[in-house]
């Protein structure tokens, strides 16, 4: 039980490493795509897929378990020991997942707090709330514009909101 606990945090560690190392270069994965598709399905060069980076659910679980597969018929064939290692090879194949899972939260997070996103969501939010209260202005505006029409037809019409709120003596 010990062992597979170790095995366990080790995969979610690899998970975690494999795939913040394929967030910043894939080129294995881009190497494999050269080799596996016509010149015309090839990967664009700004496309920053790999073999779990980017990937679904599905796709990360089949290139995991390949890995895997790979590692447990290498170290069957090398070494003289036969070892039950299917808990081992499952514990791995989850423990990867989730580091991946773990890397991808982290890194999302990163890149969404930058400053730049940061000042983005600043500016679009500042821009909601002008366009709400344009909005209830003009509203105001529209309905005080024609009682101000009807019961003073000298007064200027368009009147700044500060303005309306001293004719009336609510502020000084």
């Amino acid at each position: 039980m010990t062992l597979e606990i170790i095995v366990f945090i080790g995969a979610i560690l690899f998970g975690i490493v494999w795939y913040w190392r394929e967030s910043k270069s894939n080129k294995i994965y881009r190497l494999a795509n050269k080799i596996t598709h016509a010149k015309d399905l090839q990967m664009k060069p700004d496309n920053r897929k790999g073999f779990i980076h980017q990937q679904p659910f599905l796709l990360r679980l089949v290139y995991i378990t390949a890995l895997f597969a790979l590692g447990a018929a290498v170290v069957t064939f090398v070494t003289p020991i036969n070892v039950f290692f299917i808990q081992y090879f499952a514990s791995a194949i989850v423990g990867t997942l989730i580091g991946t899972y773990i890397a991808s939260a982290v890194i999302f997070t990163r890149d969404s707090t930058s400053k730049e996103n940061l000042e983005k969501v600043f500016d679009k939010g500042k821009d909601f709330v002008e366009d709400l209260v344009d909005g209830e202005e003009e509203a105001v505006t529209e309905s005080k514009v024609d009682e101000v029409v009807e019961s003073e037809p000298d007064v200027e019409v368009k009147k700044s909101a500060r303005d309306r709120l001293k004719d009336k003596g609510m502020i000084k």
